[in-house]
């Protein structure tokens, strides 16, 4: 090996952890995506009146399109006021969390659906379950 190949080989090692710790750092500090509001989207509270009415015509539209009965059903299509109309207190979703939740309705399987209609124990899909109650 040359004596300028030695030095050449040196500088490269010494550089290597220099670049490694420069892209560790610009990876590192990058913003996530939540940080920069969801798909550019504003931070803006969810309106609980807007948002109930949607789901009470999402879950009628499902609940025929599935062929799925019980009182819940029959609540979303006959009785639009046994909808909350208000969050719980200290529970304050944003907008963004409200068109996954409406999205997740829309596109659920029917037997997804006959779950979260359920009138004996109705599940909740997570992406619904804005403030979760805390754990006993």
């Amino acid at each position: 090996m040359k004596p300028s190949q030695s030095v050449r080989a040196l500088l490269s090692q010494q550089r290597a952890p220099l670049l490694l710790a420069f892209f560790a750092l610009l990876f590192c500090t990058a913003p996530t995506p939540g940080d920069v509001g969801g798909c550019g989207q504003q931070a803006a509270s969810l309106d609980p009146g807007v948002f109930f009415a949607s789901k009470e015509a999402i879950d009628c539209r499902r609940c025929g399109e599935c062929g799925t009965a019980g009182k819940a059903c029959k609540n979303a299509c006959q009785n639009p006021d046994s909808y909350p109309t208000m969050f719980p207190d200290r529970c304050v979703p944003l907008v963004h969390d409200g068109e996954v939740c409406l999205r997740k309705l829309q596109y659920a399987s029917c037997d997804d659906y006959a779950s979260y209609m359920s009138d004996a124990s109705p599940k909740v899909p997570t992406e619904c379950n804005f403030c979760p109650e805390p754990a006993p």
